[in-house]
C-alpha cells in the first residue's frame, strides 16, 4: 500500500510528532467514532511512513563501515 503523497512528503520527526498527537487524542477517549477511526487510520500510516524512514537510516549508517584500521570506508568490510 503505497503512502498518500501528504505523509510520503513528511520528515521522520513532523510525522513522529503527529503521530504522538493522534495517540494522544485517542487515548483521551473524546472523539467521535468516526473521527477516533479517521485519526486510528492516519495514524497507521504515519507509523508506516516513521518505520520506512527508520529502515532508510539505518541502511545508510550500516553502510559506513569501521575498518580495522579505524578509517571510516562505505560498504562491507573484507
Amino acid at each position: 500500500m503505497s503512502l498518500p503523497p501528504e505523509i510520503a512528503a513528511l520528515s521522520f520527526e513532523d510525522a513522529l510528532a503527529e503521530l504522538e498527537r493522534i495517540v494522544k487524542g485517542l487515548e483521551g477517549g473524546q472523539q467521535k467514532l468516526e473521527d477516533a477511526i479517521g485519526a486510528y487510520e492516519r495514524g497507521a500510516l504515519l507509523r508506516q511512513h516513521c518505520e520506512k524512514k527508520l529502515a532508510e537510516a539505518e541502511a545508510r549508517v550500516q553502510a559506513i563501515v569501521v575498518a580495522v584500521d579505524g578509517s571510516l570506508s562505505l560498504g562491507k568490510p573484507e
